[in-house]
């Protein structure tokens, strides 16, 4: 039952992923949450994170962040980084998810998604069969319906680092 949640893998940093093993089989796009997976919450893009963003596209990739926030905070984020963007996603509905790819001209099996919540972004991207990637918050300091959703979490992570013996 809790396996519906689980996301393919799971790190502690969006840097950590190797990207470019995941090249060699195929991807070549990438979606990204913002808050808490790529900077903190409602922070600006910083140097670590553009530098970051910049070593993926010199490698290949096409990426976007797709966000549940609104339009200018996602906009300039996304144009002080180079890359394309979703705001208010709905995540995790299908659209928003959609939308990014359409935006990036790519397809579920050569995608990856990279965020921190377990309940919108990677149930999400898992249902349209995006390889997801789950990372630790980078904060604990939260809105409040966060803080709720990271207590119901618990569990289904939990259950999932039992299965995966991290």
């Amino acid at each position: 039952m809790l396996n519906c949640f689980f996301p393919d893998a799971a790190v502690k940093r969006a840097w950590d992923v190797p990207y470019a093993a995941f090249y060699e089989k195929g991807y070549r796009a990438v979606l990204f949450d913002i808050d808490n997976t790529l900077v903190y919450p409602d922070a600006p893009a910083d140097g670590r994170c553009k530098a970051f963003l910049n070593e993926l596209k010199n490698m290949g990739y096409q990426i976007a962040v797709i966000s549940n926030n609104k339009g200018p905070r996602v906009e300039s984020f996304a144009a002080d980084c180079g890359i394309g963007y979703v705001a208010k996603a709905n995540k995790p509905l299908h659209s928003g998810y959609e939308r990014g790819m359409r935006e990036l001209g790519t397809v579920p099996q050569t995608t990856l998604f990279v965020g921190d919540q377990l309940f919108t972004d990677a149930w999400g991207a898992g249902r349209l069969g995006i390889y997801s990637i789950l990372v630790e918050p980078m904060t604990l300091k939260e809105e409040p319906q966060i803080v709720l959703k990271r207590l119901l979490e618990k569990p289904v992570l939990y259950a999932y680092r039992k299965k995966n013996h991290t």
